[in-house]
């Protein structure tokens, strides 16, 4: 068979994305424990989405600390911060135990076949944490979290190391992505075949989605296609 192994990303992909408005109410929900202005908070939070993704900060309370810094609030009581940090951690961990439909199916699939099954997600450290927790995890040979590995997608790095991890070649791997931050297009001069999954009505105005002309499903189901 031509391919042997199929990379996942995470958000977006096996599990839907969440919606900007969604994810704003998050932000302005910990912004207003720690009585931060919001739109600011906001404003931080999402200028330092690499900070984030990369790991620089290991724990929450670093994180939003910088954060309250730069907006001249100083929240006192460690307990606020506590909650603030549940917060997130709580909506994180809800939204990545939600599998896309036919997530679990296409991959029980696909391990029953004998494929080589990886995942490389741009995330959190919380969702590195909670991994185990997830319905994914049974069925992904090898997870890779730029949280945990200081670098993200499309760093050339992060595949090459998904591909030694799997003892696979590049153009023997299936990347499959919704398309962020040019993952597709990096998968793709990396010598992956990358497709996009674009459900339609979800998140399509992403200002993080990259343009592609490549392959496109909106389903996982269609992957069990790809391999064949």
């Amino acid at each position: 068979m031509k391919y042997k192994a199929v990379i996942f990303d995470l958000g977006g992909t096996l599990i839907p994305e969440t919606p900007w408005a969604e994810k704003n109410a998050v932000v302005r929900q910990i912004a207003s424990v720690l009585s931060a202005p919001p739109d600011d908070f906001i404003r931080i939070w999402h200028d330092t989405f690499d900070i984030q993704m990369k790991g620089v900060h290991q724990d929450f309370p670093s994180f939003v600390g910088q954060i309250c810094q730069k907006l001249g609030v100083n929240p006192k009581d460690e307990r606020l911060i506590n909650l603030a940090g549940n917060i997130l951690f709580e909506n994180t961990r809800r939204h990545i135990m939600n599998p896309r439909e036919g997530a679990i199916e296409t991959l029980q699939i696909l391990k029953n076949r004998s494929y080589k099954i990886g995942l490389i997600s741009n995330c959190n450290n919380i969702v590195a944490e909670v991994w185990g927790e997830t319905p994914f995890a049974p069925f992904i040979d090898i997870a890779l979290f730029s949280c945990s590995e200081g670098m993200m997608k499309p760093d050339p790095r992060l595949f090459q190391l998904a591909i030694e991890k799997l003892a696979v070649t590049p153009g023997e791997c299936i990347f499959v992505a919704d398309g962020i931050a040019d993952e597709l297009v990096g998968a793709a001069w990396f010598g992956m075949y990358p497709v996009m999954i674009s459900v339609p009505g979800e998140n399509e105005n992403d200002p993080y989605r990259e343009e592609w002309s490549g392959p496109v499903i909106s389903s996982l189901a269609e992957v069990l296609d790809l391999v064949r």
